[in-house]
């Protein structure tokens, strides 16, 4: 049985901080809410990095104060997963190296982006998560793909090559679009992930969309991961809104019993187990995560007891 680590999709979430039901009052700045966390849980998922790229002063210090045994999954940044990625997204140097029809795009992709440029994009990732790595606290860095990253040689090609660019981390894979899983699909894109080595990352989401990928549980590595996001079906798709309005929901225990057992037979399979939840909408993603916990028995840190 291999281990599982329960967690959450962020630790900082404003809706989380101002509802005012998981930090305890003395945790007001940003080092004391991570060691609270990592009091309470022993993985975190950090969804910064998708917005920004990720910053090595930042890694250092999350290493620092954190115990021995927390680990730090990371979601790649957007321009890696062929997502818009506004140019002031991107760090200062490279963002002035661009031409200036490239500087005035609302949105830039990888595609756009010069060669040299994009070398240096992957080398300031991975020197990033540096620190992180060195001190044993880097988990696994998860590629999201988005819903209009169709099956095909280009996009299998692409997905070897993320892995490739960052050989020291282990890449995991999250698809949204439900082509890859589909019954003609489904066997060949696991067996893509088994033959290289790449985790499969399990959803739990709204289903009835084109980005709605099927509850699949398989390990496809020595890791395997699932995500929560909820089932939200009126907020999934829903345009100009934020991520805690879109995953704002509360999973309840018979919903997640399921789940617990089928997590308890992947860890039969895996080496490690995270399990975390995006349901990050004021504490939901916490209770749930200590809910699951509860379930599978990993709840092995002691609540505050204020709670």
């Amino acid at each position: 049985m291999g281990t599982v680590r329960v967690g959450t999709c962020s630790w900082t979430d404003p809706t989380l901080v101002n509802s005012g039901r998981f930090y305890p009052d003395s945790a007001r700045s940003a080092e004391a809410r991570l060691q609270y966390y990592a009091s309470q849980f022993n993985i975190v998922e950090v969804d910064s990095s998708y917005y920004a790229m990720p910053g090595e002063r930042n890694s250092y210090l999350w290493a620092e104060r954190t115990p021995d045994d927390f680990l730090f999954d990371f979601k790649a940044f957007r321009v890696f997963t062929q997502h818009p990625t506004p140019p002031n997204s991107l760090p200062k140097n490279i963002r002035e190296e661009l031409t200036p029809e490239l500087q005035q795009k609302g949105n830039l992709y990888y595609r756009d982006l010069p060669a040299e440029l994009v070398d240096e994009l992957w080398q300031r990732f991975e020197s990033s998560l540096l620190p992180l790595d060195t001190a044993g606290k880097l988990g696994i860095v998860l590629f999201q793909f988005p819903p209009w990253f169709y099956p095909g040689s280009q996009q299998l090609d692409y997905i070897i090559m993320c892995k490739e660019r960052l050989p020291q981390y282990g890449v995991a894979i999250e698809f949204r679009n439900n082509v890859w899983l589909s019954e003609k699909n489904q066997a060949t894109t696991l067996d893509l992930l088994r033959r290289n080595d790449l985790p499969f990352v399990c959803v739990d989401e709204p289903q009835g969309f084109k980005s709605s990928v099927p509850p699949v549980a398989e390990v496809t590595s020595d890791i395997g991961l699932v995500r929560f996001h909820g089932r939200n079906t009126e907020t999934w798709e829903k345009k100009g809104i934020g991520p805690a309005e879109r995953f704002n929901y509360l999973y309840s225990e018979e919903e997640l019993e399921p789940w617990a057992g089928k997590i308890g037979e992947l860890a039969g399979q895996a080496s490690e187990m995270h399990v975390l939840f995006n349901n990050c909408h004021q504490d939901k993603a916490v209770v749930n995560a200590r809910q699951i916990s509860l379930m599978l028995g990993t709840l092995t840190r002691p609540q505050a007891a204020e709670e």
